[in-house]
């Protein structure tokens, strides 16, 4: 197809598509003249995914590139692969430097290997904000949190462990908790309307 039937398919606009080819996000079409390219299948899942990262992951170019990078030379290790996955996105708060206290409940719950983790720094924040706000958070309910966390942990590594590729396996993992986060989200909130139902009566 030619670059408008690409931007026609992907929903892409023409500007738009020319800066990822210039920005090396979009892998170039097969030259059949001197101006003019074709591109295929491989293209339009390119663009898709790209647009995936920048309009619902909020990610920049440089993040994009990155992940870009890791789906055309994926590291061998599938556990890097999630890290790579998870580099790339932006925390869902500002972090700060890990508190003590966070880094105390990563050994309370074997968690060792996250205790280099960037996203501690972000858990500290969520942590400070929530009692600023005023939200009782013992560490009892934190517990309870971090197992509902690694039982949806579970299905994602389950889902990404059977992709394919390691290149599907990095797509899955990235637009997967772009996609799937505000999923979780709703689902909470409609599991707190039937526990307050049923614990608190109609």
């Amino acid at each position: 197809m030619r670059i408008s039937e690409l931007a026609e398919a992907s929903g892409v606009s023409l500007p738009t598509l020319k800066y990822y080819l210039r920005e090396g996000l979009l892998m170039p079409g097969v030259a059949t003249a001197r101006t003019r390219a074709e591109y295929d299948e491989a293209h339009l899942e390119r663009l898709r995914l790209v647009r995936a990262l920048v309009e619902s992951g909020g990610l920049g170019i440089a993040a994009v590139r990155a992940v870009i990078a890791a789906l055309d030379d994926p590291p061998a290790s599938p556990h890097e692969l999630l890290g790579v996955a998870h580099h790339a996105l932006p925390p869902p708060v500002e972090p700060v430097a890990p508190s003590a206290e966070v880094v105390g409940w990563m050994r309370e719950l074997g968690w060792e290997s996250c205790l280099h983790s960037p996203l501690l720094g972000a858990l500290t924040r969520a942590v400070a904000d929530v009692r600023a706000a005023g939200v009782p958070l013992p560490d009892t309910a934190v517990r309870a949190y971090a197992d509902a966390a690694l039982r949806l942990a579970a299905v994602d590594v389950a889902i990404a462990a059977r992709a394919p590729s390691p290149a599907a396996a990095l797509h899955t993992v990235v637009v997967g908790t772009v996609m799937i986060d505000p999923l979780v989200a709703i689902l909470r909130r409609l599991a707190q309307e039937v526990e307050s139902s049923r614990v608190l009566g109609a």
